[in-house]
């Protein structure tokens, strides 16, 4: 619920207000005290500009993971400084494929998505298909968040590993 909401764009009371629903259901949804039904994830996802698509896929390892949190974080930067971010990106990929030629599909994936709207690229960095994980691997935004900021994802991947928390329930700010 948390990552809808974040890949959304929303806080908890805009997506509340569009599902006609409470704040507070949605933060007991996303500290995982309260479990919504089918009916709720199809109506909040709705209300995120979403469709709900079940699909089973692996387990995300220890490392997507982390790497899953830092792209929250980046997406996060990327709303705040959309051209500066995007100019880093478009460097750092020149770079990278000079260097890894063997990446060139995955290169080729990045170069296009850099070029399409926030609204197309901001859901990759957070989505946890199989897919945005292989790009995920090779990412363009290296250098974006400051060693403080990579810090401070890394203290809350750790917090939420050791709580054995689900992928949505720590976020950021909790973090801090």
């Amino acid at each position: 619920m948390h990552l809808l909401r974040l890949t959304a764009g929303r806080t908890q009371q805009d997506l509340a207000t569009l599902a006609a629903t409470s704040q507070s259901a949605i933060a007991a949804y996303e500290g995982d005290r309260k479990s919504p039904t089918w009916r709720t994830v199809e109506r909040l996802a709705q209300a995120a500009g979403f469709e709900v698509d079940v699909r089973f896929v692996p387990p995300l390892t220890r490392e997507e993971r982390r790497s899953l949190l830092l792209h929250e974080a980046v997406a996060a930067r990327l709303r705040a400084e959309p051209e500066a971010v995007l100019s880093r990106a478009r460097a750092s990929l020149a770079r990278m494929r000079a260097l890894h030629p063997g990446a060139r599909l995955l290169f080729d994936e990045w170069q296009c998505l850099l070029r399409r709207p926030l609204e197309a690229l901001l859901p990759v960095l957070t989505d946890p298909t199989p897919w945005a994980r292989e790009l995920r691997h090779v990412t363009p935004f290296t250098g974006v968040l400051s060693a403080a900021e990579r810090a401070q994802v890394y203290h809350a991947f750790a917090q939420r590993e050791r709580s054995g928390a689900s992928d949505d329930t720590v976020s950021l700010d909790q973090a801090s």
